[in-house]
């Protein structure tokens, strides 16, 4: 069986050698684990991975080999309660969900409020308090149009405005192989060179031309080397509803990092704020101020956001919206301070352009970007980049 999830990883593009697959099976053969997948994943990636940026791969790789091992692992324990509750999930038909009342931003953070006081103990199923299941705006795994999420893995209807949970998210790769060549090629529109520096170049055309002038005496003659003049300032969308494109968000990525030498990337989760990072694992710890990205870049960097513009519209438009923090001033505001600042911007959307119109979210971020919103597409690129290049 390890035979096959060796060439699974090395599918994946994981340098991984004999040498360190056969240190993974000595440490199988002398009991360094139990019979557990979470003890096997760490010993295989500390054996097989000797990077940390090769995490990421090896997760995603793992993840597609061992989907569904772990049910068969140990027949002894219990069938775990969360793992039940989560089997039966509260499904609603779509007049009951219609039928649930909306409550407002003041109202719902009011309310929360009173659960904590009020709440002693813990439910299921209720429409009221903070529990798992049922209709409550409260808890986990149940079903409300616009509700605070605690105590849930991932999100299930996107209708969480706020989550009150420590949410970890993953860099995105930036050495990923491009499935096509036609991102970069949509990129290189927005390219600009210019010669300057020390004359170490050869300029052929000119020294042929000279050459000849000269009465085939050789006559070099040298240029500076051609630099690509572009800068990029790239802030990304990471977590949430954006698992979903991590995919074609690192091929961008990584196209990225290829076409423009001079490119500073950051991110941001749903909306920017008055503050942003560019290592996810120490997001809390190292934050870069929105005001210091502001003052640091000259406003000929073109500003690239890359999201779904996918969230509550509290999160755009209310201080304390975020999902993650109370921000004091609303996402609008720090959009419209990057947009004056940098002249050149432009919106870049994986979410599948058909589905944009039923995102109030979208349509809020789209007036803001004054419509320059473009999907994630070779023809959207490609509009993307001719706008910035004007």
């Amino acid at each position: 069986m390890l035979i096959n999830f060796l060439y699974t990883l090395r599918a994946a593009r994981l340098p991984v050698s004999v040498t360190e697959y056969l240190t993974l099976l000595q440490a199988l053969q002398a009991g360094v684990i139990g019979p557990s997948v979470d003890e096997f994943y760490y010993l295989a990636r500390t054996s097989l991975v000797k990077n940390e940026a090769n995490y990421d791969k090896f997760d995603r790789a793992f993840g597609a080999y061992f989907k569904g091992v772990e049910m068969l692992t140990d027949f002894t324990q219990d069938v775990p309660l969360d793992w039940l509750k989560k089997t039966l999930e509260l499904e609603l038909s779509p007049e009951d969900k219609a039928a649930i009342e909306k409550m407002g931003w003041d109202e719902l953070m009011a309310t929360l409020k009173k659960r904590f006081e009020e709440q002693k103990e813990r439910h299921e199923g209720g429409s009221k308090m903070i529990g798992t299941g049922g209709t409550s705006p409260f808890g986990a795994y149940g079903v409300n149009p616009q509700g605070i999420r605690i105590g849930q893995a991932a999100g299930r209807n996107k209708s969480a405005v706020k989550v009150w949970d420590q949410r970890a998210y993953k860099d995105y790769d930036d050495t990923k192989d491009l499935g096509t060549r036609n991102i970069k090629v949509a990129l290189r529109r927005l390219r600009r060179f210019a010669r300057e520096g020390a004359l170490d170049e050869l300029d052929l055309d000119d020294t042929i031309h000279s050459t000849a002038a000269n009465a085939g005496m050789l006559d070099i003659r040298m240029v500076p080397e051609r630099h690509n003049k572009v800068k990029v300032l790239l802030l990304m969308d990471v977590g949430g509803t954006m698992d979903e494109h991590i995919h074609r968000v690192e091929e961008l990525f990584s196209a990225a990092k290829t076409e423009f030498k001079h490119l500073e990337f950051y991110y941001f989760h749903n909306c920017v704020y008055d503050f942003m990072w560019k290592n996810n694992r120490r997001r809390y710890s190292e934050k870069f101020a929105t005001w210091d990205l502001i003052r640091k870049y000259n406003k000929d960097y073109k500003l690239i956001f890359v999201g779904d513009a996918t969230m509550s519209p509290y999160e755009i438009l209310q201080p304390g919206g975020s999902v993650e923090y109370n921000n004091e001033e609303p996402g609008l505001e720090w959009l419209q301070r990057l947009t004056q600042a940098f002249p050149k911007f432009a919106w870049i959307n994986p979410e599948p352009q058909g589905v944009w119109q039923y995102r109030q979210s979208i349509a809020i971020v789209q007036q803001l970007m004054n419509q320059r919103m473009f999907p994630l597409t070779l023809a959207g690129l490609e509009g993307a980049m001719r706008l910035l290049g004007k």
